[in-house]
């Protein structure tokens, strides 16, 4: 897929509602990734295709993907209208819950409360964390001259912190021997929303940064540095303002043309690719049952050429509780999503497409909802 295709926005329609959307984290504020019907219906994996309007909200670091599945979606099943809105994690599940939406999209597995007021959502039937996108988050930088940057977890977290206040910081010059690193201030920024991409990059500096982190992960942010809102904001920031970082969806580091730390582990310097953010994703451990696949990310990870900061991107869904119309709609869209034509054009959009053992677990799943 061309550079140009990577960076289109997604043209299909959204919803009118301020109430749409999949997720984990948070995303740009105008609605983007529904779709509009026209032309002929055929099937879409998993059966024949239905006709109505499905309505989800949520994560903003699947939007570039949720587009494309839309539009891809779409032709196989034109007579289904698919609104997106990526308003993040936190929004996208309260908005479920709240009966708002069809499914929504987070970048953590609902929590215990939220299971619990999801299962009222869903007429007192268990709501499921599907795995469908991996999102490798990028520490993504602007600093003039400094096209190869590499940290680790304790550097990060310090950064993050607040605890180191400069570029040319005994810690980073370390790790980047003969590079010039300026005196500067580092400018840090992060996500003011509640976030699953926050969540993920705080459990990997707790996991990885050896006691320099020193809050407790969450959507919320509790480190340093200036706010900006949705996974577009941080990006911006990063982009207009010298010698800053951020941590972001992979995507967005490239939409904006920033640079990307590389990682090492302890097994040496990891670039950020769909096939080192792979291998970090086989070292994840089942943490859900039966039909509920969520999955324990290990961040901490050795493993060599594996690139440990990664967020998966769940759709949660209703097993039973909606309306026969909702349900197959839901099913339809959800299973073309999870299908190998569904998945094949992630990895140009900077996602890595799930495993096939990981990819037939989530489509059996999808196809027991009723």
């Amino acid at each position: 897929m061309s550079v140009n295709r990577l960076l289109r926005v997604g043209t299909v329609a959204v919803a009118s509602l301020g109430v749409l959307a999949l997720s984990a984290c948070g995303s740009d504020p105008e609605p983007s990734g529904s779709s509009s019907p026209g032309g002929s219906s055929s099937s879409a994996a998993g059966g024949d295709c239905p006709k109505g309007t499905l309505n989800a909200e949520g994560s903003s670091a699947q939007k570039n993907a949720i587009e494309e599945v839309i539009s891809k979606y779409n032709e196989k099943c034109a007579d289904v209208t698919v609104n997106y809105n990526p308003t993040g994690s936190g929004a996208g599940i309260k908005q479920f819950n709240a009966n708002q939406v069809d499914f929504a999209g987070s970048d953590s597995a609902l929590k215990p409360d939220e299971a619990t007021a999801a299962e009222k959502r869903c007429a007192g039937n268990p709501a499921v964390n599907l795995p469908m996108v991996i999102g490798p988050v990028a520490i993504a930088y602007n600093v003039d001259g400094l096209d190869k940057l590499i940290l680790d977890g304790p550097t990060a977290a310090k950064i993050f912190q607040g605890t180191i206040k400069t570029w040319n910081a005994p810690e980073i010059a370390k790790l980047n021997p003969g590079v010039t690193l300026p005196s500067a201030p580092i400018a840090v920024f992060f996500r003011s929303d509640e976030s699953g991409t926050t969540e993920n990059f705080a459990k990997y500096l707790a996991a990885a940064g050896g006691g320099a982190w020193t809050g407790e992960p969450a959507k919320k942010w509790t480190g340093t540095g200036a706010g900006k809102e949705k996974s577009a904001g941080v990006a911006e920031g990063v982009k207009s303002t010298k010698n800053s970082i951020t941590y972001v969806e992979w995507s967005y580091a490239v939409d904006n043309k920033l640079g990307v730390a590389q990682i090492d582990t302890g097994a040496g310097a990891v670039e950020l690719s769909a096939e080192s953010a792979g291998k970090a994703l086989a070292a994840a451990k089942p943490a859900g049952t039966g039909s509920d696949l969520a999955l324990k990310l290990d961040y901490a990870t050795k493993e060599a050429g594996a690139y440990p900061i990664i967020l998966v991107t769940y759709e949660i869904a209703c097993t039973k509780g909606l309306p026969a119309e909702k349900t197959a709609l839901v099913k339809s869209f959800l299973s073309y999503f999870a299908s190998a034509d569904g998945q094949s054009s992630l990895t140009d959009l900077k996602y890595a497409p799930l495993p096939e053992e990981t990819r037939t677990k989530v489509d059996a799943a999808i196809q027991a909802i009723s």
